[in-house]
């Protein structure tokens, strides 16, 4: 049997992919597959913000369109791509192990984010990541960079940038951990909904399933329903800073969330716990909660 997979062409889209296929490799070693790289829109623009050009799926709306018309069986996402309404003929299929959700940063001079010099600029194309350092050092200059990592990292270390953040997960996967300067603490610098996790998108009414559903991981599955209920009763989108930290420990899962104004002036903070058979429950209470403070007058009307 060969399969033919969707994926976008960066080189961290193609290594998730492999890393997906390698996965349903060790539990059906006779399944052929074929890569299929397609471009999206986020891939076409890219000298403009994301939430300038944004909208759901901006990363993802090509590829599953080839999977809607037939031309691919199922499509390999960064989760934090995949909007948190699909369409009615997809499915989450599958979500193999997350990898560390956790955000970066890498300095040119080797500086953490308390060393860096009053005005040093830092470079991110993610409005949450542009808030959070804005709340924590307000002194900082922060401008908007795209492209891939190598691209980013070239553009660090040619001196257009003092420092950038990004997600450790990435490096990992390619082998560049070695340029991380400084871990930033999940607690004050909290990542976005499904960070450092992988999305396995499938027609629902793909015959093989059950090929895909073989590399789920119920820890990770637990955690990105949390995070998925609480983006999809906020509606918040990619117009609004904010970040979710979820943890499991035992039988319970934990989350916490911090909804940022643009400037990073106003943080609000919000926590609750719930059991883990109850994650979805977890996301709508939390956002329920934020819905009727303060903070809902920093979510689109």
């Amino acid at each position: 049997m060969k399969l033919i997979v969707g994926s976008r062409g960066s080189k961290l889209a193609i290594k998730q992919t492999e890393i997906v296929l390698n996965l349903i490799k060790e539990k059906f070693p006779d399944i052929e597959f074929e890569i299929k790289k397609i471009k999206t829109k986020g891939d076409k623009i890219r000298d403009a913000p994301l939430a300038k050009i944004g909208g759901k799926g901006i990363f993802v709306k090509e590829i599953d369109e080839a999977l809607l018309r037939g031309e691919i069986d199922f499509a390999v996402h960064s989760m934090k791509d995949v909007p948190s309404e699909m369409h009615e003929e997809l499915e989450l299929v599958a979500v193999p192990k997350r990898e560390e959700k956790i955000d970066v940063l890498i300095s040119r001079n080797g500086e953490k984010i308390d060393e860096l010099r009053e005005g040093a600029v830092i470079g991110t194309s993610s409005i949450r990541r542009r808030a959070m350092i804005l709340s924590y050092r307000g002194d900082l200059e922060v401008r908007n960079l795209r492209g891939n990592l190598d691209t980013r990292l070239k553009k660090l270390f040619s001196g257009e940038y003092d420092a950038i953040v990004v997600a450790k997960a990435g490096l990992v996967r390619l082998n560049l951990t070695h340029y991380i300067t400084q871990e930033l603490d999940p607690n004050v610098f909290l990542p976005s909904v499904g960070q450092g996790a992988i999305a396995v998108v499938c027609r629902k009414d793909f015959e093989h399933k059950d090929v895909l559903k073989a590399i789920e991981d119920r820890n990770t599955r637990i955690e990105i329903s949390a995070e998925r209920k609480l983006l999809e009763t906020l509606r918040a989108g990619c117009q609004v800073p904010f970040g979710v930290y979820t943890w499991i420990n035992g039988d319970e899962i934990a989350m916490k969330v911090a909804i940022l104004s643009q400037d990073g002036k106003k943080r609000f903070e919000f926590y609750e716990s719930e059991k883990t058979d109850r994650a979805e429950e977890l996301g709508r209470k939390i956002a329920e909660k934020i819905l009727n403070s303060e903070a809902s007058e920093l979510l689109p009307k």
